[in-house]
């Protein structure tokens, strides 16, 4: 390569690099799909990238987590707010409400399945407390362990523990780790300014894998489950941050589906999306003593999505089998799948692996409820990539709005760039 062509190449990075992100992934999306519909026996191999992509996320994403958490909690001066309280609120009651306008929706448009065998040989939580009992256990889980396995509960535990004990240590120590939090937010930027090219191989991953076939028998289930999301993401979570900040929430809500919900869409992990709701909560202004916590703790609890899916698969299944349900058994489903969903993180196989655990509030037997599981594994497509795009988008949406409504009581501007 010669001087010009040097200087050519430096120019094309150059603008490419001044390109937002958003656009570029649409670019990313655009090139997948096509290449995917026009020649998929020639480019298989880049399906790669989105591999990859997904890959680094997952494995930068707890030694991150670990060392802001522990940088944040051993600076942390006893007279700062940090908010926890309010977002932790938040999850909870955006996750009911999600819950039950899941199961508003599944009586308003009744769906009734052809179940089959499941495909998969699963072994589901028979109860709720077996789900407590495994948030438990994740939390006394070896550090190192937790490390390993990504197990956000435990690596929070370790994380807050090691920060409290290290608030007294001298400042050059808390110095080194706040430097080595650094260098690897810087990793994670660098990881990111890949997504376009990652994000290329999952789109066509997916179309070439899956096809849109296998979802067409399912239409209805998917209408009212995406629906549901969809009307969670744009009206019930836009009503919650409007009640905090009394002010339009939709610049604030855009800006997180886009620049959040986009990403974890075709990453289908809220782990992974970890650092980009980072990146975007600095991005917003945000504390990091408040986010480098609530985040990767949301990523954890804030299930908005899963809740929708734990109640409209298992109102599917009682709409199949013609049973009756009353209010008061309505709303105790509501609040057993917030629970639940919770919990889903903590379970192999997550939130459709909940499902029996609900189903049996109706009587339902396991074998039935786990060909309901079976359905949801062949809509999975869809339903995980949504599911995972309102529960991750929703983590900075609800640290935001915790954070602007704790600003205009105190009488100060909110101002929100979409």
């Amino acid at each position: 390569m010669n001087d010009q062509e040097e200087r050519v190449m430096k120019q094309l990075i150059a603008k490419w690099n001044r390109v937002s992100l958003v656009k570029r992934i649409i670019i990313g999306i655009i090139i997948g799909i096509t290449l995917a519909v026009t020649v998929p026996e020639s480019t298989k191999w880049i399906s790669i990238f989105g591999s990859l992509f997904v890959g680094a996320l997952k494995a930068v994403a707890p030694v991150l987590v670990f060392f802001l958490v522990i940088s944040a909690i051993s600076r942390h001066q006893s007279g700062q707010k940090t908010n926890i309280q309010h977002i932790l609120i938040l999850y909870g009651f955006s996750t009911f409400l999600a819950s039950l306008t899941a199961v508003v929706a599944s009586f308003l448009f009744p769906v009734h399945l052809s179940l089959t065998e499941s495909a998969k040989e699963v072994s589901p939580p028979s109860n709720i407390t077996e789900v407590i009992q495994s948030l438990l256990f994740n939390i006394v889980d070896n550090p190192v362990h937790a490390l390993l396995n990504a197990n956000y509960i435990g690596i929070l535990t370790w994380a807050v523990l090691l920060g409290i004990a290290l608030r007294t240590a001298p400042e050059t120590t808390k110095n080194v780790i706040a430097h080595f939090s650094d260098a690897i937010s810087q990793i994670v930027t660098w990881v990111i300014n890949f997504a376009p090219i990652g994000i290329m191989g999952l789109v066509f991953d997916a179309i070439v894998t899956n096809g849109l076939s296998a979802l067409i028998d399912y239409g209805k289930l998917l209408a009212v489950l995406l629906g549901t999301m969809c009307f969670v993401a744009f009206v019930m979570n836009p009503l919650i941050v409007f009640l905090n900040i009394r002010q339009n929430p939709y610049p604030l809500v855009w800006r997180c589906i886009r620049e959040s919900g986009v990403t974890a869409f075709f990453t289908r992990s809220s782990a992974a999306n970890i650092p980009v709701n980072l990146r975007l909560s600095e991005m917003l202004g945000l504390n990091k003593n408040t986010y480098s916590i609530s985040i990767p703790l949301g990523a954890t609890i804030n299930m908005a999505g899963a809740a929708v899916t734990i109640s409209v698969l298992t109102l599917a299944a009682v709409h199949t089998l013609e049973i009756e349900v009353d209010l008061g058994t309505a709303l105790i489903l509501s609040v057993l799948s917030a629970i639940a969903a919770a919990g889903a993180s903590g379970v192999a196989g997550g939130s459709l692996l909940l499902i029996p655990l609900a189903c049996s509030l109706f009587g339902i037997p396991n074998d039935i409820a786990m060909q309901v599981v079976g359905v949801g594994f062949i809509i999975g497509v869809l339903q995980d990539s949504c599911e995972t795009a309102l529960n991750s988008s929703s983590d900075v949406l609800f640290t935001a709005t915790a954070e602007y409504a704790k600003r205009r009581k105190e009488g100060k501007q909110v101002a929100i760039k979409a």
